[in-house]
């Protein structure tokens, strides 16, 4: 330790700054690297969802010489894929709380 209480100081001042970059900016940045692949991953699972749902309305529908759901039952392939679009999210949401009720 330096003898010159000046020295002390200053020596006290770094090691308090290099503490609370340490332990605020730096988990920080780890936290929006976190945040950002989790807001990435969101958006293409949410893409690709719309695809599939996409895919199921256009298959339920069919060709134009195929004749299923055509005349009065031509809104009947978006009630399907929709009623099929909140199941599939009742699910998921119902297992993400088993989840979170499993931990705590």
């Amino acid at each position: 330790m330096a003898d010159n209480p000046q020295e002390t100081l200053r020596e006290l001042r770094d090691l308090v700054i290099a503490y609370v970059k340490q332990e605020t900016i730096e988990p920080l940045k780890g936290l929006g690297r976190y945040i950002a692949f989790g807001i990435a991953g969101a958006v293409l699972i949410g893409v690709g969802i719309i695809f599939i749902e996409i895919g199921v309305l256009r298959l339920l529908e069919g060709t134009s010489s195929d004749p299923h759901f055509t005349g009065n039952w031509s809104w009947a392939p978006y009630a399907i894929v929709v009623a099929g679009s909140l199941a599939t999210a009742a699910i998921a949401w119902y297992i993400g709380g088993k989840r979170k009720r499993a931990r705590a």
